[in-house]
């Protein structure tokens, strides 16, 4: 059994490679927000308040097209949801007992890459190596936000243009592996697609906004691909060995 200082640093050092890795990405938030006419504090203030790359990239477009309150909620909610499930899973393994103050604690730092790490772990996982996974992630994120929000204005313009490109290259990098794997999530990236270039250059849908395009087509693809390709009972008795 780990001491809690003990089992802390263990988190920390498993949590290291995951904050490095957000600090560019973080960045090019930070660089593009304070770009686009948010205030550097603020843009500063959204990271340390979220942690959540695609949800804060898209809601923060939303307030620089000057959406309405309803269309940003709706579709950061959409983007986000999957941490729902991310956090019904992790409550399966930790340590018994856990308060509820401590579990919205650390509920507050899982993400695609904490939530990996965390499932791969064997035994129940306790407050302090949550704590210190998360920690590193955090202030990594952070980090790279204020980095970018405070030079945003000392870069070229040429440098700021092409720092735009990270963004759908993030996106490409989330969806091209589970793509290469599995022919079901071809089907719905693709059918997103459609559906949202369907609500784009067909004037009949002109009145719909950018976000709820997203909305749509995120909810009617996803609705699709599980009537389509539902997941057999036996494939999840699969999952559940591994």
């Amino acid at each position: 059994m780990k001491t809690a200082r003990e089992a802390f640093l263990y988190g920390w050092k498993r949590g290291i490679p995951i904050a490095l890795g957000y600090i560019p990405v973080s960045f090019t938030f930070g660089f593009m927000a304070v770009s686009g006419g948010l205030p550097a504090w603020l843009v500063i203030f959204i990271s340390l308040s979220n942690l959540t790359s695609a949800g804060q990239f898209a809601g923060t477009n939303l307030i620089l097209g000057g959406a309405g309150f309803v269309e940003i909620m709706l579709t950061t909610f959409v983007i986000n949801i999957r941490y729902m499930l991310m956090s019904l899973s992790i409550s399966q393994k930790i340590e018994p007992g856990m308060s509820l103050a401590k579990r919205m604690i650390f509920a507050f730092g899982i993400t695609d890459e904490t939530f990996s790490v965390a499932s791969m772990e064997r035994g129940r996982l306790s407050f302090s190596y949550l704590m210190g996974l998360i920690a590193g992630p955090i202030a990594g994120w952070s980090l790279g936000t204020a980095l970018g929000a405070l030079i945003s204005k000392a870069l070229p313009e040429s440098l700021a243009m092409a720092m735009g490109i990270a963004l759908y290259a993030m996106f490409i990098a989330i969806i091209i592996p589970p793509m290469k794997k599995s022919k079901p999530v071809i089907m719905v990236v693709l059918l997103s697609v459609v559906i949202t270039c369907l609500l784009f250059y067909i004037p009949v849908f002109s009145f719909i906004s950018s976000g709820f395009r997203v909305i749509i087509a995120t909810i009617t693809a996803a609705a699709v691909g599980a009537r389509l390709f539902p997941v057999e009972e036996k494939e999840e008795r699969e999952d559940d060995r591994c």
